[in-house]
């Protein structure tokens, strides 16, 4: 069940990069690639870069933190001598609102990402 938990925040990661990429990355690649050699230097590029890769680090972290938590969990509850199936739903519910709580986050990650792109590009 875990493995179904994390195949739909990497969906909903992906689709958030998928718009990102339509929207604002691949127009400044775009600028850029015409731009030749001169505009590959343009610390802009990096910054958009550094500003996805830094925004995406976060979030995974974030749920990385989010999982690891509900995992001590479990385990404290089979130290604590619960039953291997109530823990085993515990465990997967728990990391279900995981996700759920990273997935809700997302909308709000993708419009500070696009202002924060749009604001470097101009």
């Amino acid at each position: 069940m875990a493995e179904l938990q994390q195949l739909r925040a990497q969906e909903a990661v992906d689709s958030m990069m998928k718009s990102l990429e339509r929207e604002s990355i691949w127009k400044m690649q775009g600028l850029m690639y015409r731009c030749s050699a001169g505009c590959c230097e343009d610390s802009q590029a990096s910054m958009q870069q550094a500003l996805v890769t830094s925004e995406l680090e976060k979030f995974q972290d974030s749920l990385a933190r989010c999982t690891t938590h509900c995992n001590d969990k479990a385990k404290d509850s089979i130290d604590a001598g619960s039953k291997d199936l109530q823990v085993k739903w515990q465990l997967e519910s728990c990391v279900t609102k995981c996700v759920d709580d990273h997935m809700n986050l997302t909308p709000t990650m993708t419009k500070k990402m696009k202002e924060s792109l749009s604001s470097i590009g101009k």
